[in-house]
């Protein structure tokens, strides 16, 4: 053996011992820091801006391998195609295709929003769009700005932007008809942070909306979220500087300031809402026991559907002569409680109804329906077998006694009625059955209730509405405990079945045990203003109209709260969303941007100027649910969890946001035919 084969020798052996050491290590390999890099452009074919390109297929190559995520939801290209594109990635390329004929002398949008992410870590390269002409020239103007959801001012994402220009219209067309019956004439779509760009718009004037575009046809279905701008944009451009830091191969980082064209308007703030519009029919319909009829509809219904029985001892009889009805607000959910025995002991019945329902023109009107009720009761399991010694006495049927139960535990606060609830309508009530006692010491001492009336059922469309509870108001005395006896048959239902003697007892709170919370309102508005106090969950617990610039709210139970204040337009005492073709907004919402601790015997006073912050920065990030992230989240938890939040919170806290109140100021916008909004990415040329 040679001399080097000595030598090479004991190399060999150290270095199989060190791949089996290797090999047997379970621990985590280095690598060095975690990329938190989103995927950067390199060149594409066509070039960004390229005029005189009709071919239909599109490359993009970046800096490292890429993947597309639901590329049929989130990438748009603009003008909108017929054909959804054939878009794929291999390795650092992506590669879409359009399927569309494409049109002459047109600047063609691709705008992937966030789709594109890095294949191993899922950093997402958000609001890439890339852009080229058919013809030898290329539109370049933009319109920019925000969508937020009207009431929670959650940012709307992934939401359909789309511009009409109507300065070239005829006179005879209906610009705000437009949006009901033909696709947009440029669309974007909403970054996670819902801010929008409509790029490559012709000089002229637009109009701008924006849509859930569920059925994807580029246009507004009544059913369908909306929002829209009030007035005609006339988009244009100026120059501008912007100053960008550039980091040297050594880590140094210096700053650099350059021209750019600036696009305006770049604050255009639209707000969604849905005018609830549905389809009006009998959704569904029912008998679930031997005692009620329920009805369903697609919709809401100013009026009662006419309701008459057709077969049996009552036929021709309306419902407001065998039946109390409950109904919601809306009319949409009503339940029929029978109250005569002959229509109870049915087991079919026949109903003929006329409601209003929508016909193919999209219009109400009169439509008569025959609906057939079954009810079979169900069997009875056969008794098991007795002895013969055993006596059987059926002959003295059960009693079913009436159960009486407060609303709510075994507290009450001091500003609250006691409320007793049974489960079938009240047919009658005695009140001089009811005594009310406090607890002095140990004993129990009755006090006189105050005089109230008895109930009288409200009618609701020429019909009796059951009552399903009694409502007691009382000056409580702060702490102390309550007992409210009910004699028996005190309270009978419409079966003629009633109460049991029953025992209901209760503490009342004490005035310690609530906070006061004070909001001082400003700057001064002539219009009605309401707040609203909301929990963790961003829904309301109470709500207080503005008076003298404060709105109080008393007897608040210690915990976390939010609030939000609305403008209340029409003084109806209730948040309105927008009409569309009225041309009518919604009433505008302004959250307080704090959360609130209310202690016990605490009263917390605040000054609260609605307009302070840009509205987009005003929803508390611990109730906000749309959060953007910049890279995909795995279901799987891992350690580096934490370092991902750290990074989101760039978006969360509001970096590279528009400045947005009284529908905007001032934003950011970038010339050149490729565009990316993640101000954490560069272009690499």
């Amino acid at each position: 053996m040679s001399r080097r084969g000595l030598y090479m020798m004991p190399c060999v052996v150290v270095g199989l011992l060190l791949l089996l050491a290797a090999c047997a290590s379970m621990g985590r390999p280095g690598g060095g820091p975690r990329d938190t890099r989103p995927p950067r452009y390199v060149r594409s074919n066509p070039a960004p801006g390229a005029v005189n390109h009709t071919k239909p297929k599109l490359e993009i190559i970046f800096d490292e391998n890429v993947k597309v995520e639901e590329a049929m939801k989130r990438v748009v290209v603009s003008p909108a195609q017929r054909t959804p594109p054939s878009v794929f990635a291999n390795g650092r390329r992506v590669t879409l295709e359009l399927r569309d004929s494409l049109l002459s002398n047109t600047t063609y949008t691709i705008d992937f929003s966030d789709a594109i992410r890095d294949l191993n870590e899922g950093n997402i390269l958000d609001g890439f769009a890339i852009d080229f002409s058919t013809g030898p020239t290329r539109d370049s103007l933009q319109i920019s700005g925000l969508v937020l959801e009207a009431h929670t001012l959650e940012p709307a994402q992934g939401m359909l932007v789309g511009a009409y220009r109507i300065d070239n219209l005829p006179d005879t067309v209906v610009v705000d008809s437009l949006i009901m019956r033909q696709p947009f004439d440029r669309i974007a779509k909403t970054n996670q942070l819902g801010q929008f760009t409509l790029r490559n718009l012709k000089e002229g004037t637009y109009r701008v909306y924006a849509v859930n575009d569920v059925n994807r046809d580029y246009y507004w279905d009544r059913s369908e979220d909306v929002a829209f701008y009030e007035v005609p944009i006339t988009p244009g451009h100026e120059p501008g500087m912007a100053t960008d830091t550039l980091t040297a191969v050594d880590g140094t980082d210096s700053i650099v300031t350059h021209a750019i064209t600036h696009f305006t308007p770049d604050d255009v703030l639209l707000t969604w809402f849905n005018e609830n519009y549905r389809s009006q029919y009998l959704r569904d319909y029912k008998r679930p026991t031997a005692k009620n009829i329920t009805m369903q509809f697609g919709a809401p219904s100013d009026t009662l559907p006419d309701l008459v029985i057709a077969n049996g001892p009552n036929a021709g009889r309306p419902a407001s002569e065998w039946a109390l009805i409950q109904a919601n607000a809306t009319n949409d959910s009503i339940t029929y409680w029978i109250t005569d025995e002959a229509v109870i002991a049915q087991d079919s019945i026949l109903m003929s109804t006329t409601y209003l329902r929508t016909d193919s023109t999209n219009q109400l009107s009169a439509h008569t329906d025959t609906l057939k009720m079954y009810y079979r009761a169900p069997k009875v399991k056969d008794k098991k077998k007795k002895k013969d010694d055993e006596e059987i006495n059926d002959s003295i049927p059960p009693i079913n006694h009436i159960t009486l139960k407060k609303d709510g535990g075994s507290t009450l606060d001091l500003n609250k009625p006691l409320v007793i609830k049974w489960d079938d309508p009240l047919g009658s009530v005695d009140r001089s059955g009811y005594h009310l006692s406090i607890k002095e010491d140990t004993i129990w001492k009755e006090v006189p209730l105050p005089p109230f009336p008895d109930i009288e059922p409200p009618l609701r469309g020429g019909m009796r509405q059951a009552v399903f509870a009694d409502t007691i108001w009382y000056n409580w005395n702060p702490g102390a405990s309550y007992r409210l006896a009910v004699d028996s048959a005190a309270v009978t239902n419409i079966y003629g079945e009633h109460n049991d003697f029953t025992n209901i007892e209760f503490k009342v709170k004490n005035e310690e045990d609530y906070s006061t919370l004070i909001f001082n309102i400003t700057p001064g508005i002539d219009q009605p203003i309401v707040v609203e106090l909301l929990n963790s969950g961003d829904s309301p617990v109470a709500q207080s109209r503005v008076n003298s610039g404060s709105a109080v709210f008393n007897f608040v139970d210690p915990g976390t709260y939010f609030a939000r204040a609305y403008i209340d337009a029409n003084g109806n005492g209730k948040w309105d969303a927008g009409k569309l073709m009225d041309s009518v907004q919604p009433e505008e919402v302004y959250y307080y941007p704090k959360k609130i601790n209310a202690r016990a015997n605490w009263d917390i006073e605040q000054s609260w100027n609605i307009y302070e912050l840009p509205l987009d920065m005003q929803k508390p990030l611990a109730i906000k649910k749309n959060k953007p992230v910049t890279k995909e989240k795995s279901t799987r938890r891992t350690d580096d969890d934490e370092d991902d939040d750290e990074f989101d919170n760039f978006y969360q806290g509001g970096g590279n946001q528009y400045d947005y109140n009284h529908r905007g100021s001032s934003g950011i916008s970038h010339g050149g035919g490729l565009r990316n909004n993640n101000s954490n990415s560069s272009l690499s040329r």
